[in-house]
């Protein structure tokens, strides 16, 4: 049987309240660099568990969209050396600043070769030819700052393929290092689509030895499978959601490597990801025409609604149902089966606008549905912060048919906006959305389960029906929603157990007795 060790019994003793040195590893952290749900838990987590008393720090790579003076970075004296098997060694400099809003460090690599690039995986929709050696640097890098900066960490959190092989390092060729051979590894799988396969050469740059080029360990169809080799090594295994813990067991979401997490499953947990509520939260939005709490979410609501439509220039009317997307147009967020649907939704009496991008054609397919449905169809390609608040809080519902959703954060946006959203129920989208009973009169969003267009189309004609028909339950969808909270200090707290129950299992009961007490 799976044992979830998030469920397990807190610690009664002193040591459930001695602070943990933890280093974070990843290959982005928000407001730095970002490209998805990674960097926004790189970017929050740290310090919600700063405040909890423990010395957590960061390491990432330095990107040329990292603003040195716009962040306030000091270069640290020194130069970091970096062993890189059979390439020699290799040095960078160290930039240290702080996450926003906290005194959490963070380290940024500076090594022009690798991360001197206008992105930070690919350009061009392609993705780097030396990625393999610029993350396996990233990797062993943050082992190395570990000397520089005189730090012993508890727990050294990596974070997808990126910085996956940080664990099968830690097993092997730093297992006896002074400052981190001790250190417990959690190893968060924010998205198993993303392994990080490369050519087996790629082992002599590891410099481990070729004896872990096998299947168990690094090898995957005759490639070194980055991601695998963390799965196998780590201490302990996390996700971001619940059902995605569970999911990435199947051959359906696991591409390839299910049967390796179903072998780990006892050391395996799922931690929904957390809100900032700083930043959504519409009673203090300063993106959106009109702030609202749950009280007034009707009126302001549909002063936000007539600002939208006027954005993106839709004709202003009440009596329509508008739904929105914000999201990267690909295949993993149900782009395609929207694509599918979007005329036959249109054949309604609603209104619909995206704002995002990504696959060429959706710009074009896009496009194409404004220029024939310009009365209810609107489309803005690219990234707005301020069109991303500005669609929570004025469309009546908002729209996620994702193939597979790790977590999300879109949809808690949505709750906490009074918007409720349309979700295929995958992943985190499964765990935060609760299906609406017209009955009850509880639930707060929209749920169908096949993902396809029909489906889709038949959830969104759900939702137009009960805003055409039932007033009452859309108010009754708004408060449940506005209710809810996903917080970073209720996430923060699991993560404190899931480190503690980490260093227990690397070191020992008489090693956490002696550091912790009790």
């Amino acid at each position: 049987m799976r044992i979830n060790p998030i469920n397990m019994p807190a610690p009664k003793t002193a040591a459930a309240f001695k602070p943990l040195s933890i280093l974070f590893a990843a290959s982005e952290a928000a407001p730095f660099a970002k490209e998805g749900g990674l960097g926004d838990v790189v970017g929050a987590l740290p310090k919600y568990l700063a405040r909890m008393g423990h010395d957590v720090r960061v390491v990432i790579p330095r990107y040329y969209s990292v603003n040195l003076k716009k962040y306030g970075l000091r270069l640290l004296p020194g130069t970091l050396v970096v062993p890189m098997g059979v390439i020699g060694f290799q040095y960078c400099g160290v930039w240290e600043g702080r996450l926003p809003g906290s005194d959490v460090p963070v380290y940024f690599l500076e090594h022009e070769a690798y991360y001197g690039r206008a992105g930070l995986y690919q350009q061009d929709g392609e993705g780097y030819l030396d990625n393999d050696n610029r993350f396996v640097f990233l990797s062993k890098a943050a082992l190395e700052l570990c000397k520089m900066l005189n730090f012993s960490p508890d727990v050294i959190h990596a974070h997808d393929w990126h910085t996956g092989v940080i664990p099968v390092l830690l097993n092997t060729s730093y297992l006896h290092d002074r400052y981190v051979g001790d250190a417990a590894s959690l190893l968060t799988l924010h998205n198993m689509q993303h392994q990080g396969n490369f050519y087996p050469g790629l082992m002599d740059v590891l410099g481990i030895g070729w004896k872990h080029f096998n299947y168990l360990e690094l090898e995957m169809d005759d490639q070194v499978n980055l991601l695998k080799g963390g799965i196998y090594h780590a201490t302990l295994l996390n996700t971001v959601s619940e059902e995605y813990s569970r999911e990435i067991q199947t051959a359906g979401f696991g591409w390839g490597l299910e049967g390796v997490v179903s072998e780990r499953a006892n050391d395996l947990s799922g931690i929904l990801n957390g809100v900032d509520y700083e930043e959504w939260n519409p009673a203090v939005d300063s993106f959106i025409a009109a702030k609202y709490s749950a009280r007034t979410v009707r009126k302001g609501k549909a002063a936000c609604k007539r600002d939208l439509q006027a954005t993106l220039g839709l004709p202003q009317r009440d009596d329509v149902p508008l739904f929105g997307v914000v999201s990267r147009m690909v295949k993993q967020k149900g782009t395609d089966i929207l694509a599918e649907a979007i005329h036959r939704i249109l054949e309604m009496d609603v209104q619909f606008v995206i704002v995002g991008n990504g696959e060429p054609w959706a710009h074009f397919y896009f496009g194409d549905i404004a220029a024939l449905y310009p009365e209810k169809f609107a489309c803005y390609i690219g990234y707005s912060e301020a069109l991303a608040h500005q669609v929570e809080a004025g469309a009546d519902f908002f729209v996620m048919p994702s193939a597979f959703e790790p977590c999300g954060l879109n949809q808690m946006y949505s709750l906490a906006y009074g918007t409720p959203p349309i979700v295929r129920a995958t992943g985190g989208l499964a765990d935060s959305v609760e299906n609406f009973n017209e009955a009850t009169m509880s639930g707060d969003g929209f749920k169908f389960w096949h993902h396809s267009a029909a489906a889709l189309f038949d959830t969104v004609g759900w939702a137009a029906w009960t805003f055409f028909n039932n007033p009452k339950g859309l108010a009754a969808l708004r408060r449940n929603g506005m209710k809810k909270r996903f917080t970073w200090e209720a996430a923060a707290q699991k993560y404190d157990e899931l480190y503690r129950l980490a260093v227990l299992r690397r070191r020992g009961a008489e090693y956490y007795r002696n550091r912790f007490g009790g």
